[in-house]
């Protein structure tokens, strides 16, 4: 029996596909494998999530077979947009470039390996009750939720890339995520003197993201340019800018989060600046409403690192939707 969710829609194709590629990937694995790769949805392991290369719990690539690999990664082309999933393989495969640009400039620390990208599944997927699967290791850490039909929760999501822009070889000139930063600039380069004074907030970026690997996320309320100062051009730019960022999941949940947006609008939204205003300067923008946060960073290696999240600061890890739950049905 699936239990009903008073949250949000209902995405049952997409859930279905979903709980078929987990269980396809998890009927893949030996015992030992599984064990690794399977936690309890309540256990608080769950919450912790980062995006620096670190060892993990999880199953990482590196110990699975070539089929067990393609399984994992259908994971992710079942539950990402098409851009969404050619990025996660675009980052992946991007620390066989940084290896050896590390190594050129004597900065050999952590092994980059395109294979160590850990896959955990927390509970039972397709079972009564909530499960997540979640894929994490150098600049990817994404989770997701779904309970029944629903996808119910899709962020913490990061996305970064080191180098931003490849310097040299067969790969040069690639950028992963130009697309966030263009808009981000083409957004500020749209406003005028006055407009630019409210947007600009620190003259400096900052060296990461804000919020970094918090669990739950703070920041100050209304910092920056809100989006009823804006002209209709400008508010068109940054609803693209933050479509970007909901559009890396499926379609149905991302056409589901945006007309949320436009239905809600966005004149409380606000878009802050930090840093210099070329692409070559150190730079770092966020747009801000309510518990919506985007954060977009480029100040580490001369601005060429970028860092990239999107955070729902009261459902990221489908806290809220859970609290309903236990609301409604009084679970202590």
């Amino acid at each position: 029996m699936t239990t009903e969710i008073h949250h949000g829609h209902a995405h049952a194709g997409a859930a279905s596909d979903i709980v078929g590629a987990a269980d396809r990937f998890l009927g893949s694995l030996s015992g030992e494998q599984k064990a690794k790769a399977m936690i309890e949805y309540t256990k608080g392991e769950r919450f912790f999530w980062y995006y620096p290369p670190l060892n993990r719990q999880g199953l990482p690539l590196r110990d699975m077979d070539d089929s067990q690999r393609e399984l994992a990664m259908n994971v992710i082309k079942a539950t990402m947009s098409e851009e969404g999933y050619k990025r996660s393989k675009l980052i992946m495969e991007l620390e066989d470039i940084l290896g050896p640009l590390e190594a050129e400039e004597g900065n050999v620390g952590w092994e980059r390996r395109p294979d160590l990208y850990y896959w955990t599944i927390f509970g039972e997927p397709g079972g009564d009750g909530p499960w997540a699967w979640r894929v994490e290791g150098h600049h990817i850490s994404v989770q997701f939720s779904i309970w029944g039909d629903n996808i119910i929760a899709s962020t913490p999501f990061f996305f970064g890339s080191n180098p931003a822009e490849v310097p040299k070889g067969p790969k040069q000139g690639q950028r992963i995520l130009e697309a966030r930063e263009d808009l981000g600039f083409e957004l500020l380069n749209s406003l005028d003197a006055e407009q630019r004074a409210r947007a600009i907030v620190h003259e400096k970026a900052p060296w990461d993201i804000y919020t970094y690997n918090a669990t739950r996320p703070s920041l100050p309320e209304g910092e920056g340019l809100p989006a009823s100062s804006m002209t209709g051009t400008q508010r068109e730019i940054m609803m693209s800018l933050i479509a970007e960022y909901v559009n890396q999941v499926r379609g149905e949940f991302a056409d589901q989060k945006m007309a949320d947006i436009q239905k809600n609008g966005i004149d409380d939204f606000f878009f802050s600046w930090h840093g210099g205003t070329t692409r070559a300067d150190k730079h770092y923008y966020r747009i801000h409403g309510g518990t919506f946060i985007v954060e977009f960073d480029n100040f580490q290696n001369d601005a060429n690192h970028v860092h990239s999240v999107i955070r729902d600061v009261d459902n990221d890890f489908a806290n809220d939707v859970i609290r309903e739950h236990r609301i409604m049905y009084h679970i202590d």
